[in-house]
């Protein structure tokens, strides 16, 4: 995205810093608590942008292509700007190998994945992604649907969604219901064996793009940001690196867990989610 950005304001030279969630958090402390500005814009998952906002660590902003997003794609500030808008999409589904088990035989919703048939067939991640997965489920059915799974003898794996959806190409498990979108359609071109199929809610991982408070280039990084919003940007994420885009009706239910949370209320539920995943897997 930097590479496009720069070729079409060739005035401008942009420098990339890439981090995990954590340690970028802890980054972003350190350098606030020193005074110091790290960056101009910041593009990353919701959890740290919301310690960003409670610590006064964001300018709210206003884009002319705010207008193309609904309103769970959005932080509201004030006076028609956001905190943040998300870019990018990674959603999590129900994935499974064709040459395990038929497109028929795959079941469409929750309540067909409730189904004895499928009593070990069924992997989960033991990382965020399942956690969230979990999240979803309890959302959409309640917390009586987690005890019904447990007859599913679901296995769980603690690897990440990507590291689950390279097991299950290679035939390490017929079907798993941590499996992001964009990785089965990265895969297709490589000859990966693997389709994704929505439940009747999807936990949405989201990237935000953000203004830092005392960003030294504000006036570029507004350009950017506005770059990553628009039409074009958003086609670089979709056809590129297959993201969805949250300004598309893919047809099935989008979920974002962080939205309406503090961060605080956000740790709280996502530990509650951890605890029932555990129970479910344990045997």
């Amino acid at each position: 995205m930097a590479n496009v950005f720069e070729a079409k304001y060739p005035g401008i030279k942009v420098e990339t810093y890439r981090a995990g969630p954590n340690d970028l958090t802890r980054r972003l402390i350190t350098e606030a608590q020193s005074k110091r500005s790290i960056a101009d814009l910041i593009e990353t998952t919701p959890a740290t942008l919301m310690m960003m906002r409670e610590n006064k660590l964001l300018s709210p902003y206003f884009s002319p292509h705010l207008g193309q997003f609904p309103d769970d794609a959005k932080e509201e500030a004030d006076k028609g700007r956001v905190f943040w808008t998300t870019d990018r999409e990674s959603i999590v589904g129900l994935g499974y190998n064709r040459n395990l088990i038929r497109a028929a035989d795959v079941p469409k919703n929750f309540t067909e994945l409730a189904k004895p048939e499928y009593k070990g067939k069924v992997a989960v991640s033991g990382d965020t992604t399942g956690v969230r997965f979990i999240g979803a489920m309890i959302k959409a059915k309640g917390e009586e649907y987690i005890k019904q799974l447990r007859a599913l003898d679901i296995q769980m794996h603690m690897i990440s969604g990507g590291a689950m959806h390279e097991l299950m190409a290679a035939g390490e498990m017929p079907m798993s219901i941590s499996i992001f979108r964009n990785h089965v359609l990265a895969g297709k071109p490589k000859g990966a064996p693997t389709e994704w199929v929505p439940m009747d809610l999807n936990p949405t991982n989201a990237g935000g793009v953000a203004l830092p408070a005392g960003a030294n280039s504000p006036y570029a990084a507004l350009l950017f940001i506005d770059f990553l919003l628009s039409p074009e940007g958003q086609k670089i994420f979709e056809e590129k690196f297959r993201f969805a885009t949250s300004t598309k009706n893919y047809g099935f239910k989008r979920w974002y867990p962080e939205k309406g949370y503090t961060l605080e209320q956000y740790e709280k539920a996502e530990d509650h989610w951890k605890k029932l995943l555990r129970d479910l897997v344990r045997r």
